[in-house]
């Protein structure tokens, strides 16, 4: 069971050397430096406070290398419920002083204790219990629960006050900590999957060691759970996982179950009723109880669900936006946290990155699109996270189609089980209408010039159709090494509907090192201007211009049409 990556955040190149010690400590953590200070880190931010409250919201680990009122006055607006927080921590730029800040209860004074062993200080831990008794109480470990917080808070503040405690049932993390014990003492923890009422002199923790097998013919599903586990004595908390058969995969009755039970969907091959299913997932002794519906199955030891059966396979297919970072949207920054494989076409597939070392990449070149998303199809049958990188919006001109089409071929059910998702991403003529100002601000239409895949005939067609009609054009991959004729062509038939003063906008790698814009007109535009990594975006009848006051010129559609309103 492996605890949440946490990222490093840093403000200056003074603190990138303690940073890259510290990430010695914790594989595939990545360093974020602040854009225009920070040279060599693995991510470039903008702004401190957004990135370090979308890191707590998305329950990352937050390791700031910074003084500690800078992270507390960021994350205040945030912090609502004590448990329900990450671990983040304040270290000096010079690796002098770590200090705990946040997640008492998710493990943060276990990693400041960690990190001031690897620079060789004190941690700065404050909280009385921990001080105390070299543990905390209210953090068990991994595969782990703590029965009542609240009660939880009363027990510690009653041990501090001179009570002394007991222990009942198996505590390894225990043996070394700096307890008052007493047999015959008023409190006790207990340790154990047997379902009990809580009370204020028991301090309650439940091993993870119960996974419940259900068929996919039972109705109320949390229902059923609860009723299984309570018939049988077992408290809800020491419930690992869901498990029902692989041909369940689709089902939204057991996605929906388990996510009101709070625990993962897994799932396995069905050799017989749901308790042969359930033996044969788990890997390792269980006792067994209930019926041919839904079984109980019990460890000795606690469970990581991770390796009961496997889960739904997840397929996500996202766009990345023009290539700056800050232009990549959150979702999408997620799912390549979360993905066991990446693939793409290499060039897109490093502009995602920096990755962890267990992620696999499986970077192809750029024509070959069917068959990677055949691959993406095949390695999320397996039960992987997947995603298929595509640059700007992978609906547009890009992954989102070739890989609905694989699996419109495909008979193979196992495909069709997949979780896929398409994940948006600012698209190139977005991002270069942004940059202009807004000249596709009333109706238009895009366009990829590339014959690669359709006749030249249906551009000209086309191109003829949506000139004549006065929408805005936003043209893709407008010129190459082997159609070099084809923008002029292009711009022969638009001029045959449009002015030659009509604004042409140039964008080529907007959003990348080295972007550049310009504005021209339809009459002064000649295809040596425009390469494929432009760009262009051609303005209606009614698209204005008028010049900025830093320079250049602003470039609009407006929204009325014919007379303004």
């Amino acid at each position: 069971m492996t605890r949440p990556v946490p990222a490093i955040v840093i403000l200056g190149n003074g603190s990138l050397a303690t940073a890259r010690v510290i990430q010695q400590l914790y594989p595939g953590a990545l360093i974020h430096g602040l854009a225009e200070r920070v040279e060599g880190a693995d991510r470039i931010y903008r702004e401190f406070g957004a990135t370090l409250r979308e890191l707590y919201q998305q329950d990352t680990p937050i390791i700031a290398l910074c003084a500690a009122g800078i992270v507390i006055r960021t994350l205040a607006p945030l912090l609502l419920e004590k448990g329900a927080e990450p671990p983040v921590l304040a270290v000096a730029e010079d690796g002098s002083a770590v200090v705990p800040l946040l997640g008492g209860l998710g493990g943060v004074n276990v990693m400041a204790r960690e990190i001031a062993a690897t620079l060789d200080v004190t941690a700065a831990i404050t909280t009385s219990g921990e001080l105390r008794f070299g543990t905390c109480l209210l953090n068990p470990p991994s595969g782990y629960a703590l029965g009542d917080l609240e009660l939880g808070k009363r027990f510690v503040s009653d041990l501090l006050a001179g009570e002394t405690v007991r222990i009942e049932g198996a505590a390894p993390w225990l043996a070394h900590a700096r307890l008052p014990e007493n047999e015959q003492s008023r409190l006790t923890v207990h340790v154990g999957h047997v379902e009990r009422t809580p009370a204020a002199h028991e301090l309650l923790i439940y091993p993870r060691n119960v996974v419940v097998a259900v068929d996919a013919g039972v109705a109320n599903v949390p229902g059923a759970v609860r009723e299984a586990l309570h018939q049988a004595k077992i408290a809800l908390q020491s419930l690992v996982c869901l498990l029902a058969a692989d041909t369940e995969m689709t089902s939204t009755t057991l996605r929906e179950a388990a996510l009101e039970l709070g625990v993962p969907l897994r799932f396995a091959s069905a050799d017989g009723d749901v308790r042969e299913l359930v033996r044969n997932a788990v890997g390792q002794p269980v006792s067994l109880v209930g019926d041919g519906t839904i079984a109980v199955a019990i460890a000795e030891q606690p469970l990581d669900p991770s390796q009961i059966g496997r889960p739904r396979g997840r397929l996500a297919v996202i766009g990345l936006g023009p290539g700056a970072a800050e232009l990549m949207v959150p979702a999408v920054k997620a799912e390549l946290a979360r993905a066991n494989d990446v693939l793409g076409y290499e060039t897109y597939v490093r502009m995602a990155g920096p990755f962890r070392a267990d992620q696999m990449l499986h970077c192809t070149d750029n024509r070959e699109e069917m068959q990677r998303a055949r691959h993406a199809f095949e390695l999320a049958a397996q039960g992987r996270s997947v995603v298929v990188v595509s640059s700007g919006d992978p609906g547009v001109f890009a992954m989102a189609a070739a890989v609905l089409e694989a699996l419109h071929e495909s008979t193979d059910a196992n495909w069709h089980a997949v979780d896929l998702e398409i994940l948006p991403g600012v698209s190139a003529s977005l991002a270069t209408a942004a940059q202009a100002g807004a000249p596709l601000g009333h109706d238009f239409c895009v366009m990829s010039l590339s014959d690669n895949l359709k006749p030249w005939s249906i551009i000209e067609k086309r191109l003829d159709l949506a000139a004549e009609a006065d929408l805005a054009l936003a043209f893709y991959n407008p010129i190459s090494r082997s159609r070099p004729w084809q923008l002029g062509r292009a711009l022969e038939i638009v001029a045959q509907h449009r002015l030659p003063q009509t604004p042409v906008v140039l964008g080529r790698d907007i959003g990348r090192p080295g972007q550049t814009l310009r504005v021209t007109t339809l009459g002064q535009l000649t295809p040596d201007q425009v390469d494929m990594r432009t760009m262009v975006l051609v303005g209606s009848s009614t698209t204005c211009t008028f010049p900025r006051s830093e320079g250049g010129e602003w470039v609009y559609t407006p929204r009325w049409y014919g007379s303004k309103p």
